[in-house]
């Protein structure tokens, strides 16, 4: 029996109840590849039983039964699909169970909104989604669509038993839906899974190809990574250093790109690494990388589990970390391979802290260094202080007198290469949020004065203004190893699957592009919502009323905000460990982002996302005589204006723009935005009771926004 390869089993309901119930087993096994624990063994041969008697009934139907049904972009895979009538029923089995656990309920809705999101045949078709607990004595007995008009019956329930009587219940509740498309099994899919899921199923399946759009010809995700692996392979036939810079919208997939092109680079469809060939994806992100890495750690014992093998969690971690790691634990690497001090600012290695190896010289043992947001790589003078205290991130080591900026380094590290290297730099435009973030300007500053031997291949749109400030140009004029291509620029955002042009919404908005926000606003708020509050109540309750299944929401700050806590709004501390809780604990845990406590910063949720957030606006960024103006709170008694009157300064101000270009494109599926009304009381004496949350701070933003059509929840 020839079967789908997106499933395990399946047939019409009528081969079905005729098929012997070891010979449907036997298929499901067969395909399993894998090896068969008890559990699955019990659970499908309950599963086949329950059904046969369930659907003696139908017989005579069109109908369908799909057993392991995957979802291969979103590497999740339903128990079974039943297509009835033209109804889509997703039934999740908890075999021997007799309760009914809320995340049960949550896994099942799960896979009706991802078919209703990400699957062609299914995004007009009525979705039930049902939970067979097998020795639970009740069922459902409402039958409601959710309350969000999208055709999704709210999750029903039922012990073995019923399960008949509640399939003939919903059937009579719908009475004439159109047949399924008979190809439903092998239906197009256009899912965006978050940084997170790609990254599970990158790390897992070595390839990116079943978890990005293909049906969409502008989602240039594939070309771009095939682009970077031929500059790659040429670099190593000609056996030349080369460095690429790939740009794109927020959201677009850059960290994707970084994360598969490590990948390929590495494994190069094997399943083991090739020897020699290795790449690393390497971010001065530590929350992304934290929470990355926990993720996928986590994911692999949990596999580990299921196939009935017993892993480590830290044997995990390891594995993981060969492929993603903190540039600055890559850094200090090299670093340790220096003379120190440092003379006539001239950086060399120390023959007795380094031991040549062979064509790698005294590099590190991949040719492939992708570094991700390398906007936000080092100033020399913020690379040279750190080093002359001794570091912060676990590096005691001190080097006065550092003479380089971190993208100098980080290119003089792959050139102790004999043989080849390929840098790869993924460029967020207007993103620096950070004192002492570079900027792409130093890249290429470092690549004319030090490094002119390289092979650069560059996005056009690095001449855009947002990155170093729309001088690429002038810093590339006099270099003759230019190649510009295309394909090096991502400008379709893949974060949000409903609204691909909220980049640009948010770009105009931070812009003053008053009439193009506008438009862009009210082409995507239908199936993007963006709402606008000045109560954090009201906020909180719209996205509780959102999020459904294991969805995601949070409420977002800038790090420069200081007054949220008259909200009683709680901002999450810097700690790694933290943001791991914030973006991975499950909403029964008072440390995830779901419970609506504790604010993330665009420090911890730079490269990663929600589905649905709060932009909570603080007084630190102001809408006044049609600029923006910019605060800092003395953490006291009141707030100082930040003037452009010092590079320093107007560095700075850069970066609190830049905090909210961040915060409003986090989010997937919509977001509100809340600009509090400050404290209008006054003493009995005519002071203001509040004088840092006076409302003429906030009320110039809620203006500007509300001017932009932006609705009020």
């Amino acid at each position: 029996m020839r079967q789908s390869p997106r499933c395990l089993f399946d047939s019409n309901i009528k081969e079905f109840l005729h098929y012997d119930n070891d010979y449907i087993f036997g298929v499901l096994n067969s395909n399993a590849h894998g090896i068969l624990l008890t559990t699955s063994r019990e659970a499908w041969e309950g599963e086949i039983s329950i059904l046969k008697n369930s659907l003696s009934s139908f017989e005579s139907s069109d109908g369908k039964i799909i057993f392991e049904y995957d979802i291969p972009r979103l590497g999740k895979r339903i128990d079974a699909v039943l297509l009835l009538k033209g109804i889509v029923f997703c039934l999740e089995f908890k075999v021997g169970e007799s309760k009914i656990l809320e995340m049960d309920i949550d896994q099942v809705l799960d896979y009706a909104l991802d078919l209703k999101n990400f699957h062609k045949f299914s995004e007009d078709r009525i979705i039930v989604p049902v939970l067979i607990a097998t020795k639970y004595n009740s069922s459902s007995s409402v039958i409601q669509a959710s309350i969000y008009n999208d055709r999704i019956v709210n999750p029903l329930v039922t012990g073995e038993s019923n399960l008949f009587n509640l399939i003939n219940d919903v059937l009579n509740k719908y009475p004439n839906e159109a047949a399924v498309n008979k190809d439903w099994i092998i239906s197009p899919y256009a899912p965006t899974p978050t940084i997170i899921e790609a990254a599970r199923s990158l790390y897992e399946n070595h390839s990116v190809e079943n978890i990005t759009r293909h049906e969409a010809d502008k989602v240039s995700t594939d070309a771009t990574i095939k682009y970077i692996l031929d500059v790659i392979k040429k670099s190593k036939e000609n056996q030349e250093k080369s460095i690429c810079f790939v740009t794109g919208v927020p959201g677009a997939g850059k960290t994707l790109v970084g994360l598969d092109v490590a990948i390929k680079q590495t494994y190069q469809g094997n399943d083991e690494p090739v020897k020699d060939e290795g790449a690393v994806y390497l971010s001065g992100n530590g929350p992304l990388v934290a929470v990355l890495s926990e993720a996928l750690a986590r994911d692999n014992v949990a596999k580990a589990k299921i196939k009935g093998e017993k892993k480590n969690k830290s044997d995990a971690e390891r594995e993981v970390k060969k492929s993603i790691q903190m540039i600055h634990n890559y850094r200090d690497t090299m670093l340790a391979k220096i003379k120190n001090p440092v003379e006539n600012g001239i950086l060399e290695i120390d023959p007795t802290k380094a031991i040549e190896n062979g064509e790698a010289g005294f590099g590190e043992v991949e040719h492939v260094a992708i570094f991700d947001e390398a906007q936000r790589s080092w100033t020399h003078s913020r690379l040279a202080a750190y080093l002359k205290r001794g570091g912060t991130y676990g590096n005691k080591l001190k080097v006065p007198n550092f003479p380089m900026s971190e993208a100098a380094f980080l290119i003089w590290s792959l050139d102790q290469r004999k043989d080849w290297a390929t840098i790869v730099c993924l460029v967020g435009g207007g993103q620096e949020i950070n004192t002492g973030e570079a900027g792409i300007s130093e890249w290429i500053k470092a690549i004319n004065e030090k490094f002119s031997h390289w092979k650069v291949y560059i996005s056009p749109k690095l001449t855009d203004k947002e990155y170093a400030e729309g001088k690429v140009n002038d810093l590339l004029k006099e270099n003759t190893n230019i190649v510009y291509s295309d394909n090096l620029h991502l400008n379709v955002s893949l974060r949000s699957f409903r609204a691909e042009k909220l980049s640009s919404f948010v770009h105009s908005l931070l812009s003053f592009e008053t009439n193009n926000a506008s438009n862009i606003y009210n082409e995507i708020n239908d199936n993007y919502p963006i709402y606008l509050t000045r109560d954090i109540n009201k906020a909180k309750a719209w996205l509780h009323g959102k999020v459904r299944g294991s969805e995601r929401t949070g409420v977002l700050i800038t790090k420069e905000s200081a007054r949220f806590k008259p909200l009683s709004m709680h901002v999450l501390p810097s700690d790694e460990d933290n943001a791991v809780h914030w973006f991975l604990e499950d909403k029964t845990d008072t440390r995830s982002s779901n419970y609506l406590e504790d604010a993330a910063t665009e420090i911890q949720v730079q490269g990663l996302e929600l589905d649905y957030s709060c932009v909570l606006w603080d007084a630190d960024m102001r809408f006044e005589n049609n600029n923006w103006r910019f605060y800092k709170f003395n953490g006291q008694t009141k707030w100082n204006e930040v003037l452009p009157e010092t590079e320093a300064k107007s560095e700075t101000i850069k970066y609190m723009l830049n905090a909210y270009r961040v915060l409003l494109t986090r989010a997937r599926m919509g977001m509100v935005i809340c600009v509090p009304y400050g404290n209008p009381n006054k003493t009995s004496t005519g002071y203001w009771e509040d004088s840092t949350r006076i409302p003429e701070y906030y009320d110039g933003t809620y203006r500007y926004l509300k001017s932009l059509g932006i609705k009020e929840i």
